[in-house]
C-alpha cells in the first residue's frame, strides 16, 4: 500500500499446505516446496479492473503465473471499508494460515483505519473467522501489513506503515493469535518516508527490503534479530529506472537464487523482478520481461513457496482461466490485442484490458489447429484479410474459417515459445510489424528479427 508519501510495510506472502490444519509445530519449516502462490488485488489504468479483495495465482516455476478462479476474488472483506489492499498470507507455526490486509476500499487515501482485515484458513480454499484486528489508536493509517515469526519472542511480529513524526515509519505489534496484539512500537525509522517492508532470513541473518518513498527506490536492511530499531541499511538504491514499490523476496525452490519483485505506482501496475545468488552481497540483476508474466491486472504481490500437493489442490479448487493472453517475444511488455477491430501488440497494462483476452478454440477450418475468439466480442475472431490481421465476425464461409485458423508450432525464435502458422497460407506466420499484426512468409531461415516478430508466449 503506497501512495504519495504515506504508505506501508508489506508484501511477503507465505502460503501453506492443503492439509495445513493437520500439521504440527514446525510444519512450515519441514515442507518440501515444488511451486509458488501469489496473493494480490487488481486495478487497471482506467480502474475498470479495480477489485479490492483477495486474489490468488499459482506457478510451478515462480515466474509465470496462473490466476485462480478466473482472476476473480477468493475472499472479500465485509467489515471496515469493505475493501482490502496489499493482502498478505502467512503460514503459521502450526501449519495453518492467517490472511492480513490493509483496510482500504479503493484509493481514498484520507480513509484512516487503525485496523487490519484478518482471516484464518487451513488450506487457502476456505477462509473463516473473518475479523478486524486493531493495531493502534493513532490518527493515521495501518497499511500493507506483513507478519513474521520472531522465535526469540515466541510471537509473530506484525509490521505495517503509519505516519509518526510527520513521515511514514514501519511500526510493529506482537501477537500469538492475530486476535489481540501488543501496543505498537516503531520498528524502523531511517528519518525519511519509509514504507513497504518485506522480510527474508538467510543463514541466520534477517533481511528487510523497503521502499524509500522520497525517491521510489528500494533499499535493503539487515539484523541478527527482529528487535525494533535493530535493522540497518546495507545496500545502495535499487530501481528499474522508474518508480518502484512493494518489494517481495522469494527463495527459488530449485536453485541457490533469490528473486525480488517490485510494483509500479497504482493503477499502472507492472511488476519488475530482480535476481541474486547472494542476498548478503546486496547486488541484484533485473530480469527481462520475457522471463516472467504477472497475473492480469495484479497489484502489490506477495509470493510464497508451496508444495506439489498444495499447488495441485489450489488449481483443482479454483481452476485456471478459460482465456489466454499472447505475449510478444521481442517486445515482452506487449500483448496481442484488438483495437478498433485491428490486431496489434500494445504495452501492458492497458484498458479495455479485455481486448487482450482470447479463447483458444479448435480451428474453425481444422480442429487440429486453433482459432482465437475475442472474449469481450465473442462473435468475432482474429483472422487475416489481405494478409492483415483484423477482428471479424464469423460469416460461416469456408474462406473465413480458413483465414481464422492457425497451427501452433515451436517458436521460430525460441522453441519454448509458440509461433502460429497460417492454415491457408502455410508459408506464412502471424507476426507483428510496427506493432500491427499480419501474416508474412517466415521460416527457420528468415532473419532473426522476423523470427522474433513471429514468436509469442501463450499465457494467462
Amino acid at each position: 500500500m503506497k501512495r504519495r508519501g504515506f504508505i506501508a510495510a508489506g508484501g511477503a506472502v507465505v502460503l501453506g499446505s492443503a492439509t495445513g490444519s493437520l500439521l504440527g509445530s514446525g510444519a512450515a519449516r519441514a515442507a518440501t516446496y515444488s511451486g509458488y502462490a501469489m496473493a494480490y488485488f487488481t486495478e487497471s489504468p482506467s480502474m475498470t479492473a479495480a477489485n479490492y479483495a483477495l486474489h490468488l495465482a499459482v506457478s510451478a516455476d515462480g515466474l509465470n503465473w496462473t490466476p485462480l478462479n478466473q482472476n476473480n476474488p477468493v475472499a472479500t472483506p465485509t467489515l471496515g471499508s469493505r475493501g482490502l489492499r496489499d493482502p498478505f498470507i502467512l503460514r503459521k507455526q502450526d501449519g495453518t494460515f492467517v490472511v492480513l490486509a490493509t483496510d482500504l476500499n479503493g484509493t481514498d487515501w484520507s480513509y484512516q483505519s487503525q485496523y487490519l482485515h484478518v482471516w484464518d484458513s487451513g488450506d487457502l480454499r476456505t477462509f473463516r473467522n473473518y475479523r478486524l484486528l486493531k493495531v493502534h489508536s493513532l490518527a493515521t493509517h495501518a497499511w500493507a501489513p506483513e507478519a513474521v515469526w520472531d522465535a526469540a519472542r515466541g510471537q509473530y511480529a506484525v509490521v505495517y506503515s503509519a505516519v509518526v513524526g510527520g513521515h511514514n515509519v514501519l511500526m510493529v505489534n506482537h501477537t500469538t493469535d492475530f486476535v489481540t496484539a501488543s501496543a505498537p512500537q516503531t520498528f524502523f525509522d531511517p528519518g525519511y518516508d519509509a514504507i513497504d517492508g518485506s522480510f527474508v532470513t538467510v543463514s541466520g541473518v534477517n533481511y528487510m527490503y523497503f521502499k524509500n518513498n522520497t525517491n521510489s527506490t528500494l533499499l535493503g536492511t539487515r539484523s541478527a534479530t527482529f528487535n525494533p530499531g535493530s535493522f540497518g541499511v546495507y545496500t545502495s538504491a535499487i530501481g528499474p529506472g522508474r518508480g518502484v514499490e512493494a518489494p517481495q523476496i522469494v527463495k527459488s525452490n530449485t536453485a541457490g537464487l533469490w528473486r525480488m519483485w517490485g510494483d509500479t505506482w497504482s493503477p499502472n501496475g507492472r511488476f519488475f523482478c530482480w535476481q541474486t545468488g547472494n542476498v548478503a552481497g546486496g547486488s541484484w540483476t533485473l530480469l527481462n520481461d520475457r522471463d516472467y508474466t504477472q497475473p492480469l491486472n495484479s497489484k502489490h504481490l506477495g509470493i510464497t513457496a508451496i508444495t506439489a500437493a498444495e499447488l495441485s489442490a489450489l488449481t483443482s479448487a479454483w481452476g485456471a482461466p478459460a482465456w489466454n493472453r499472447l505475449k510478444s517475444y521481442n517486445f515482452p511488455d506487449r500483448y496481442v490485442r484488438h483495437a478498433n477491430n485491428v490486431g496489434r501488440i500494445d504495452s501492458y497494462p492497458f484498458d479495455p484490458y479485455q481486448d487482450q483476452l482470447w479463447t483458444l478454440v479448435p480451428g474453425l477450418a481444422d480442429s487440429a489447429g486453433v482459432s482465437l475468439r475475442s472474449v469481450n466480442l465473442p462473435t468475432r475472431y482474429l483472422r487475416h484479410s489481405n494478409y492483415a490481421m483484423v477482428l471479424d465476425a464469423d460469416d460461416g464461409t469456408s474462406t473465413f474459417k480458413a483465414d481464422a485458423t492457425f497451427y501452433r508450432v515451436a517458436g521460430l525464435a525460441d522453441s519454448g515459445w509458440t509461433s502460429l502458422r497460417s492454415y491457408n497460407f502455410p508459408d506464412r506466420h502471424l507476426r507483428h510489424f510496427n506493432y500491427v499484426l499480419r501474416i508474412d512468409p517466415i521460416s527457420a531461415g528468415s532473419p532473426a528479427t522476423d523470427r522474433q516478430d513471429a514468436t509469442f508466449k501463450i499465457t494467462y
